[in-house]
């Protein structure tokens, strides 16, 4: 029985050493370049979540850029798809492979930036939003809709040329983007509402409760917010006051 158990455990590890890893891919999706929008670029402030500065990965250290003007760099650009979409970016936002977005190790998020094929000479302005891409050579991962709109998708990489756009000449208004913070995830319903009630008397914030993608938790956000100065000011006062300790939201 001994053996039996012991030979049981070997294959079980081996069998797990050997499950291949998620391979990234294209969407079944088709899609066409003409279809593919630049981001619209706007003014926005650089957020703690994804800024972290040095950071290390894979036994290698970063250290991000102090500003996003002056930025310019020619190199290898590559693309990310299906293994990241619906996934958290690192500055908390959720990745979509149809959009305008890219990721890149060094330039503070979230910023816009110029990308040109180098190759063919088309161009996208996309929204950085993650980090990335950590292989040698290569300066920046586009969305896979963004590979598609320079007309690299297939080959996998272009020489291209990233430009940073100066946020001091970019408009300051963005009624797209909004903000939350999350305060709270509970198993119980009536945990979650108790705070809920707590953090709206506190702040006089529109405070919810909003079921997780998880079965059976409960996410208390507060928000929406479209000005970030009154995120900071509203996050401060939870941590001041100690009702919460909350993790920065956006869409």
């Amino acid at each position: 029985m001994l053996k039996l158990t012991c030979f049981s455990i070997i294959i079980s590890i081996l069998t797990a050493c050997t499950v291949p890893e998620q391979k990234d891919s294209a969407p079944p999706v088709v899609i066409s370049a003409e279809t593919v929008k630049d981001a619209t670029p706007y003014r926005e402030p650089i957020m703690r979540a994804g800024n972290r500065t040095p950071y290390v990965e894979l036994g290698k250290t970063y250290k991000l850029l102090p500003e996003v003007k002056g930025y310019s760099e020619e190199g290898i650009g590559s693309w990310y798809g299906t293994k990241f979409h619906g996934k958290k970016t690192s500055n908390g936002e959720i990745y979509s492979l149809y959009k305008a977005t890219a990721a890149h190790k060094t330039l503070p998020i979230p910023c816009f930036a110029r990308v040109t094929n180098l190759d063919n000479g088309k161009q996208i302005v996309v929204r950085v939003n993650d980090r990335g891409p950590f292989h040698d050579g290569r300066i920046i991962d586009l969305s896979y809709a963004a590979a598609i709109k320079l007309g690299y998708a297939k080959k996998g990489t272009a020489r291209v040329k990233v430009e940073a756009l100066d946020p001091a000449v970019l408009p300051t208004n963005h009624t797209n983007r909004r903000y939350f913070l999350q305060a709270g995830s509970f198993k119980n319903i009536v945990s979650a509402e108790r705070l809920r009630d707590k953090l709206q008397a506190e702040t006089q914030q529109t405070t919810s409760v909003l079921s997780s993608e998880r079965a059976g938790f409960y996410r208390v956000l507060i928000g929406p917010f479209t000005d970030y100065a009154l995120v900071e000011q509203v996050e401060q006062q939870l941590i001041a006051s100690k009702l919460a300790v909350p993790r920065l939201i956006t869409e």
